[in-house]
């Protein structure tokens, strides 16, 4: 491919075809999507004809334990580069696609552009290894070299996105249909972003011929033997010292655990403890922060209480806190992404909690659950305090990956339109029934 002339030629060409429907699926998707049939290497004219034939396939979703198999026994470079070569175009397809679909005006925002040049970029970078021979060592290095510029390209998807949709709220407000799509599409668009990183991290953790001194037994990314507890433990310390560091003060934590498969024992999982700490530090944030404000007028704070649970189905933490609550109707805007009113957005960074300022920290924490087949809820009571709860699969082989698919259901989900309530509307006053007395 011709670099940036390829690029822009898939961006035209995705703007040219905005408004027509995908093509139906005749087929079950392969485990990995066959190359294109010309045998030569892609060029800049094919590159939009690669990019709607990898948008027909469906993504192939892995379990923990086939990461974990493939990372410890069968660990082969050249198979990980053969699938990711066909994986890693299919899922950039997918959800190239289904950007497209955003209104008009919010793909026309300056930072949903940076954001999708960034994709058509990556996209084409991969596209050029589709005929280079695995055999070839340089090959094999060229192709990491070039999966860690693409996770680099895409650090700051998450805050440019979220200025994209703060520019189309400033531009055009808020209407019902647009916050739907908008909330249907960044879900699936965060949660695409998510597998893509971990096939890549995968990739290059196992295969750089070198092991982490900090985490000798992990498998790339993935602790076979995550010691629940302790992840807990490092959340919570980090959060109370954001706290301190804050209010001068911090809530203390009781952190109790049942394992119900082995009594007494410690409590593990095969998981990926960065995913399990960004939860987990956000909903400590939350809890000590609703906390400290809600007890201004009191000597001492209420404790923050942890119970982590095995059972031979699910892993769950609950965050139990005394932070006054939420009424219900404000539930679903805590996970909101256009209904956010956090103030002075600022790019992460090492130093910040994760995307302060952008209120996404709940939203893209429970698509961390969801990505293995979990979830994150919040269970509030109004005036006392909230739980918010942690599901994670007990078994590595339930905890496959969640990713979305650009089909037929996915274009008229875009396309309907909202219709008329089919249930009454409260009114905001109680309606005056003395007119109605002489004709009872």
């Amino acid at each position: 491919l011709s670099g940036s002339d390829s690029s822009m030629k898939i961006l035209r060409w995705l703007l040219k075809g905005r408004s027509s429907a995908p093509a139906p699926t005749l087929a079950p998707a392969p485990t990995s999507a066959p190359a294109p049939t010309s045998a030569s290497a892609p060029t800049s004219a094919s590159a939009p004809r690669q990019l709607e034939h990898f948008s027909k396939f469906s993504p192939s979703p892995l379990s923990m334990k086939q990461f974990l198999d493939f990372g410890s026994r069968n660990g082969c470079e050249k198979t990980s580069f053969t699938f990711l070569r066909q994986e890693l175009p299919v899922r950039l397809s997918n959800i190239m696609k289904e950007i497209n679909l955003l209104p008009d005006n919010l793909l026309g925002t300056p930072s949903v552009q940076t954001v999708q040049s960034w994709y058509v970029q990556s996209l084409t970078d991969i596209l050029e290894f589709l005929d280079k021979s695995p055999d070839n060592y340089r090959v094999l290095t060229d192709f990491s070299d070039s999966l860690i510029n693409i996770r680099n390209r895409h650090n700051d998807v998450v805050p440019t996105m979220a200025q994209g949709v703060i520019e189309y709220k400033e531009a055009f407000g808020v209407d019902p249909v647009t916050n739907q799509n908008v909330q249907y599409f960044l879900d699936r668009f965060y949660l695409s972003r998510i597998s893509i990183r971990m096939l890549i991290n995968q990739h290059t953790l196992v295969f750089d011929g070198r092991s982490n001194p900090a985490h000798p037994k992990h498998i790339g990314g993935i602790d076979p033997n995550c010691d629940v507890v302790e992840v807990v433990k490092d959340a919570c310390e980090s959060a109370k010292m954001l706290c301190d560091q804050y209010y001068l003060t911090s809530p203390e934590v009781l952190i109790n655990q049942f394992n119900g498969k082995a009594l007494g024992h410690p409590i593990q999982i095969v998981y990926v403890p960065s995913h399990l700490y960004h939860m987990l530090f956000e909903l400590f944030k939350n809890a000590m922060r609703a906390t400290v404000e809600n007890n201004k007028s009191s000597t001492t704070l209420p404790p923050i209480k942890v119970m982590v649970a095995l059972g031979k189905e699910d892993l769950t933490v609950k965050i139990s806190d005394r932070g006054g609550g939420v009424p219900l109707r404000k539930i679903d805007r805590l996970f909101s992404y256009m209904y956010s009113t956090a103030p002075n957005p600022v790019v992460q960074n090492f130093h910040t909690a994760p995307l302060a300022g952008f209120g996404y920290g709940l939203p893209i924490s429970r698509l961390y659950a969801k990505y293995f087949q979990g979830d994150l809820n919040l269970y509030s009571m109004e005036g006392h305090g909230t739980d918010a709860i942690i599901y994670l699969k007990a078994l590595s082989t339930d905890s496959v990956e969640r990713l979305p698919v650009f089909n037929k259901s996915v274009w008229k989900h875009y396309k309907s339109k909202t219709e008329a309530d089919d249930w009454c509307v409260p009114s905001s006053e109680p309606k005056n029934l003395a007119k109605f007395d002489d004709h009872i």
